[in-house]
């Protein structure tokens, strides 16, 4: 699944289009990588994205679709900021 669609089908970025400028921009990262919205994301993947002065970290559980809004977040598993940053 591209990076945008899972990004958007997690819930993790309201708006796809939105998603492809976060990638566009760099704001979003895949193992440690910047990645173009194009980039296949697989199960065991760690994704960083930058909101502002706020960054979320997840590792991907799983890839679906579609799915409800309430089922969203079994997609993803948020994990611990290293080194203080919030």
């Amino acid at each position: 699944m591209r990076l945008d669609k899972y990004l958007k089908v997690s819930r993790l970025i309201k708006r796809r289009t939105v998603a492809n400028e976060a990638c566009d921009s760099e704001r979003v990262t895949v193992n440690g990588r910047p990645a173009k919205a194009s980039y296949d994301v697989k199960i065991g993947d760690v994704l960083e994205i930058r909101f502002g002065q706020r960054t979320v970290k997840v590792e991907v559980l799983s890839l679906s679709e579609s799915t409800k809004k309430a089922d969203a977040v079994a997609m993803y598993k948020e994990l611990p900021q290293e080194n203080g940053a919030q």
